[in-house]
C-alpha cells in the first residue's frame, strides 16, 4: 500500500523531495529568502532581490513610525502597553526576516542534503520511513501556516477595519484605529486609514511568512532527521541478526554503511542547529515578550466585554504560544531519537558478534552518548522543560505588570 503511495507521490511531484519540501519553497519565495540553485536565470534572482528590497521596506515603514509612537508619544501606560505587542512582534519578525537572509546558504545545504538522501535510499522499506515523516512534516507546516496566517488576518481585520468607540468627557465618538499605531501619519479619517492599514496587511503576512518559514523549515529537517535516524535503527537491527548466509542485497552487512549514515545524519542536524539556533532564540525572546503583553491586553480590555477584541487576543495568545511549544517539542524529540540510537544498540544481541564488529559498534554508542541539542543562541536548550519555563516567566512578568499599573 505504502508502494502505491510512493508511486501517486512520485507521479504528482515528479521527485519525492519536492513533496517534502513544497510548503516551505512556497511561503519563503513569497518574501525571498528561499536559497536560489546555481541554474536559476538571471531574471528570477533579479526579481527575489527587488522582493527582498520591497518587504524590507514594507515592514520597516510600519516598524519605525510604530516605535516612535511609543516613544514620542505621550500616553497613559496602560495604552502604552496595548501598543507594545503588536510592535514587539512585528520587530522580532523583522529580526527573523533577516536571520533567513543571512542564513540562506544554511537552508540551501540542509535542503540539498534531504534531496540527496532520496536519491541515496533506495530500498522500498527505507522510503516507506522517509515518505511517513515526510508527511508528518507537511501535516505539521500546514497547520503552522493555517493557525498564523488566519491569525494574523483576523487580527488585523478586527483591530483595523472596524471603528471603536471612544469617550471623551460625556461624549464618545467612533474613530479608525490601527492594529499598531503609526506616528505622525493621519489615520483618523479616510484614505489616509486605508492606504496605511494596507501596509499594515503586508507587513503582518511578511512578519508571519518568516516565522512560518523558520518554523516549517524546523518542522521538515526534524522529521527528516528522524525518519533518518529510524532508518539507522533499522539498519543496525539488520546488522546485528543478519543470517551470514543471506544474500547481501537483501539486509545492511557492512558496518561502514551505518557509521557514514551516521555521520551524515549528525552533520545535517549540525547544519540544521546553525540555522535555527539564532532564530529560536529571538523567537523565545519576542514569544514572551508578545504572550506576556497581548495576555495584559485581555485583562486590560475584559472590563470593556468587548468579545470580538478579547477572542482576538486570546487567539493570537494561543497561537504563539502553541509555535512556542512546538519548537520546544521538536528540540525534544531531536534529542531523544539521538539518544535511542546509542541505547538501542546496548539492547542488542551485540554480543554474539565478532569482536572488530564489537568494536565497531561502541563507536557508535560513544558517539551517540554525546547528546546532540537544539539551542537559542548556543544559551538555552530548546526542550519541554524550558517551554514550562517560559511560561512561568510569562505569568511573573504579567503579574508585575498587572501590580504595577494597578489593573
Amino acid at each position: 500500500m505504502m508502494a502505491d503511495d510512493i508511486a501517486t507521490v512520485q507521479k504528482e511531484f515528479n521527485n519525492l523531495n519536492e513533496y517534502s519540501i513544497q510548503f516551505n519553497k512556497w511561503f519563503s519565495k513569497t518574501i525571498g529568502v528561499w536559497p536560489l540553485p546555481s541554474s536559476t536565470s538571471k531574471f528570477e534572482k533579479i526579481v527575489t532581490r527587488i522582493l527582498i528590497i520591497v518587504c524590507s521596506i514594507i515592514t520597516l515603514f510600519v516598524t519605525i513610525p510604530s516605535m516612535l509612537h511609543f516613544i514620542l508619544v505621550k500616553e497613559d501606560i496602560i495604552s502604552k502597553l496595548k501598543s507594545l505587542g503588536p510592535i514587539s512582534y512585528c520587530f522580532g519578525g523583522g529580526l527573523n526576516y533577516a536571520v533567513l537572509l543571512l542564513r540562506k546558504n544554511d537552508i540551501r545545504y540542509c535542503i540539498d542534503h534531504i534531496e540527496a538522501d532520496w536519491k541515496v535510499i533506495t530500498r522500498m522499506a527505507d522510503r516507506q520511513v522517509m515518505l511517513k515523516n515526510a508527511k508528518i512534516g507537511r501535516i505539521i507546516s500546514c497547520c503552522i501556516v493555517g493557525f498564523l496566517q488566519i491569525g494574523t488576518f483576523c487580527f488585523c481585520t478586527i483591530l483595523g477595519v472596524f471603528k471603536r468607540t471612544i469617550k471623551i468627557g460625556n461624549n464618545s465618538m467612533e474613530i479608525y484605529v490601527l492594529p499598531s499605531p503609526a506616528y505622525k501619519i493621519p489615520v483618523d479619517t479616510n484614505p489616509g486609514h486605508d492606504i496605511v492599514l494596507c501596509f499594515q496587511y503586508l507587513a503582518a503576512y511578511i512578519t508571519s511568512a518568516t516565522v512560518v518559514s523558520a518554523f516549517s523549515f524546523a518542522t521538515v529537517f526534524a522529521c527528516h532527521a528522524s525518519g533518518q535516524l529510524t532508518i539507522m535503527i533499522i539498519w543496525i537491527e539488520e546488522f546485528i541478526n543478519r543470517p551470514q548466509e543471506e544474500n547481501k542485497n537483501v539486509h545492511i552487512d557492512k558496518i561502514s554503511v551505518i557509521i557514514k549514515h551516521h555521520m551524515r545524519i549528525l552533520s545535517f542536524l549540525e547544519r540544521a542547529e546553525h540555522l535555527l539556533s539564532p532564530i529560536c532564540f529571538m523567537e523565545m525572546f519576542k514569544n514572551i515578550l508578545s504572550i506576556c503583553l497581548f495576555s495584559y491586553c485581555i485583562l486590560a480590555e475584559w472590563s470593556e466585554h468587548n468579545i470580538r477584541i478579547l477572542g482576538t487576543y486570546i487567539i493570537t495568545v494561543i497561537n504563539i504560544t502553541l509555535n512556542t511549544f512546538l519548537i520546544c517539542y521538536i528540540g525534544e524529540v531531536l534529542t531523544e531519537r539521538c539518544k535511542e540510537i546509542g541505547d538501542m544498540v546496548y539492547m542488542t544481541n551485540w554480543y554474539r558478534l565478532p569482536k572488530k564488529d564489537i568494536l565497531n559498534l561502541i563507536m557508535i554508542i560513544t558517539r551517540s552518548s554525546v547528546e546532540y541539542k537544539m539551542t537559542a543562541g548556543k544559551i538555552i536548550d530548546m526542550s519541554v522543560i524550558t517551554f514550562g519555563n517560559i511560561i512561568k516567566t510569562v505569568f511573573g512578568y504579567l503579574n508585575i505588570l498587572r501590580q504595577t499599573t494597578m489593573l
